[in-house]
């Protein structure tokens, strides 16, 4: 049962779904923790190394979640990420729960994820977490190679990783996920099964496989600009994924979306799952994205402009847009290719010649049909953007 304080308690003791969303799907909340010690050289999410104190992002965050109170009803997920949201000392964890909880609903059994760099888990910080109510834990690994980890830039080794996965199980954590990277200059397919078969080991509840993307804004894309770095070719990435989707699936886990497995059914993450099939959500913090009714909003990226923003009374939302009916369309057919859900026929059926295109896809083992709709293959996955392309362009 969750401690009085945990965010699966409802702040007015009422029952899931007694809330402006109760007719529809429940709603996810995001909250962006914008702290780093170190920014790996790969990522292009927004955070800090220096500046902005917790305790004042804090009270911004309190004053950005009360502009929302009531609005979205009852939250059935609570997704904290960075950023390093472990960085976060346990009284300021707290708070952080504390202003949640006496701001928003929450149902009864909601998936509660916090994401941890293997450096920060201790027996204390877990928990912390577990009193608060965290029932799952996204770490990000990366790579059980120090060369690896090395090459990334991130702040622990091998040994600490193992460590704080079986530290996270010795302190009873149920639902644990892993993420890791794969697809970058040097890496050899060996290594990264090497890679794979370590995480095995601890049998995680779920798995994040993420190819490396080199986004122009980060050091890494300098570096590839420059030609002091390069990026794999596509037919070694297809090599990568196709490898990655075998052993996994070899070892029982579910390949439900691009770059995600599950060990079974229930351990999909749901949160995530909610981005991918358009349902509502709300991020908190500098930089998040939200979703309602059809408009998508997001907020600024400065952790200094968003505290500005709301200790003047002011909303911290950077710009919006309100999707048509064809830009939903493409959007559903876009996101639905990603996960093993593929798209419905009639959202196919507005496009024109979509039989023909159906066809041909279908043909080149990349999509089967079955009960309405159109689901990628394992091959199809490998070139998702491709799929919804080959309808709508």
């Amino acid at each position: 049962m969750m401690n009085n304080r945990g965010i699966a308690d409802s702040r007015n003791g009422s029952a899931p779904g007694t809330s402006d969303d109760r007719d529809g799907p429940s709603p996810g909340l995001y909250v962006h923790v914008p702290f780093c010690k170190t920014k790996c050289p790969y990522c292009d999410f927004y955070s800090i190394t220096s500046g902005t104190p917790a305790e004042r992002w804090l009270g911004a965050l309190a004053g950005e979640a009360a502009l929302h109170r009531d609005i979205f009803g009852a939250f059935d997920t609570l997704y904290v990420g960075g950023g390093t949201p472990s960085l976060l000392n346990e009284s300021e964890t707290g708070r952080l729960f504390d202003i949640l909880t006496g701001t928003f609903d929450c149902a009864a059994g909601s998936e509660i994820t916090i994401e941890a760099n293997p450096d920060d888990v201790t027996s204390r910080a877990l928990a912390a977490w577990r009193e608060l109510g965290v029932n799952r834990v996204s770490l990000g690994v990366q790579s059980f190679d120090d060369g690896v980890l090395r090459f990334l830039r991130r702040r622990h080794d091998a040994i600490r990783a193992q460590a704080a996965l079986a530290l996270l199980r010795e302190t009873g954590f149920a639902n644990i996920g892993i993420d890791l990277m794969y697809g970058f200059e040097g890496q050899s397919l060996d290594l990264w099964r090497r890679t794979l078969e370590r995480a095995l080991e601890y049998r995680p509840e779920h798995i994040s496989c993420y190819q490396m993307t080199i986004e122009r804004s980060t050091e890494f894309g300098a570096m590839l600009a420059s030609g002091s770095l390069a990026a794999i070719d596509e037919e070694t990435q297809r090599t990568f994924f196709m490898e990655t989707s075998a052993i996994l699936t070899g070892h029982g886990y579910i390949h439900y979306e691009v770059s995600n497995f599950a060990r079974e059914e229930g351990l999909l993450s749901r949160h995530n799952r909610k981005y991918w099939s358009r349902l509502p959500y709300l991020g908190l913090g500098p930089s998040a994205h939200s979703f309602r009714d059809g408009k998508r909003w997001w907020n600024v990226r400065s952790v200094e402009s968003y505290c500005d923003l709301l200790e003047r009374g002011e909303s911290p939302v950077d710009d919006s847009e309100t999707l048509g009916d064809d830009e939903i369309a493409l959007e559903t057919l876009a996101l639905g290719f990603r996960t093993r859900d593929g798209a419905a026929l009639e959202t196919l059926r507005r496009y024109q010649g979509w039989e023909r295109t159906l066809k041909t896809l279908v043909d080149g083992g990349l999509v089967t049909v079955a009960d309405g709709r159109a689901a990628p293959t394992t091959s199809g996955l490998c070139v998702a953007d491709r799929l919804a392309a080959a309808f709508a362009g």
